[in-house]
């Protein structure tokens, strides 16, 4: 392949390919998109991924932060209409610049760099006014651990904040082998279907921090990681009670919704 022949790939973007296009295409059937899907590419790279979402949706852009694949992108976008390209970081662009992109909801479908699939991943779910489903390949254990089974190890603060403002299914396994160069581990695609109004969450950005206090000390209960960040005892128990909750839970042993009402009635003052 001419391409391989030409490119350096870069460990500092997490460059790892995919140029099975039979591949590419069958994942993005398995996700049962409307055509009419407005889509957000991060990542571009070789651009396989690129040009089945351009066959198959409205309007594609797509985000390449390697200034060495402009022209080869280019070349692609002639043959599309409904594409653009962004060559650009998009974790230093503005979350409602991007929604500006598109013309009402768009959804993410992407093979993000591994490094950075966190931090893409909770940008748009907590920034985003119209974002409706992220789509994206990760690490297997970091599929996992977002579709954690509550009261298991793997549950933790990214399981509970995406349960709250979505919920997110494994859609595909995808072995480390269809990568080029073959990375260290195995993926799987998941798709979380975003939900910003499933719960009344009183205040998202102090949700989020609270969640993540939660769960500061795992190994301790969670009556102690709530007083430990500035909760009063009494209040901490009648909340608890109020909920019932046993004043011996762990952290992983509550669901999103209890969280939220957790939340509410701490940050409210209700007891």
């Amino acid at each position: 392949m001419k391409f391989l022949d030409d490119f350096h790939f870069k460990k500092q973007f997490g460059q790892n390919f995919i140029f099975d296009k039979v591949l590419l295409s069958s994942i993005v059937n398995s996700l049962n998109f409307n055509k009419n899907t407005n889509v957000l590419e991060i990542g571009a790279g070789a651009g396989v991924l690129t040009e089945v979402l351009a066959e198959n949706f409205n309007k594609v852009v797509s985000f390449e932060i390697d200034n060495t694949l402009i022209s080869h992108l280019q070349t692609l976008q002639q043959n599309h209409k409904n594409l653009s390209f962004v060559f650009n970081d998009v974790l230093k662009v503005e979350t409602s610049s991007i929604d500006k992109m598109f013309n009402g909801e768009y959804s993410i479908i992407a093979n993000l760099p591994y490094y950075i699939t966190s931090q893409i991943i909770f940008k748009f779910l907590f920034e985003s006014n119209n974002i409706k489903n992220i789509a994206v390949m990760v690490q297997k254990e970091v599929a996992e651990r977002f579709c954690a089974k509550i009261s298991t190890k793997a549950y933790g603060i990214p399981t509970v904040l995406i349960n709250s403002f979505g919920c997110c299914t494994i859609v595909k396994n995808v072995p480390r082998t269809v990568f080029t160069p073959v990375p260290n581990v195995d993926s799987c695609v998941i798709n979380i279907s975003v939900d910003k109004n499933k719960f009344n969450i009183s205040n998202k950005t102090e949700y989020i921090n609270f969640v993540s206090n939660c769960f500061k000390m795992k190994r301790k209960t969670l009556y102690n990681n709530l007083t430990s960040f500035g909760y009063d005892k009494n209040q901490c128990i009648n909340v608890l009670n109020a909920l019932n909750l046993q004043q011996t839970i762990r952290p992983e042993n509550l669901l999103a919704e209890q969280y939220v009402n957790l939340f509410n009635t701490l940050t409210n003052n209700n007891l």
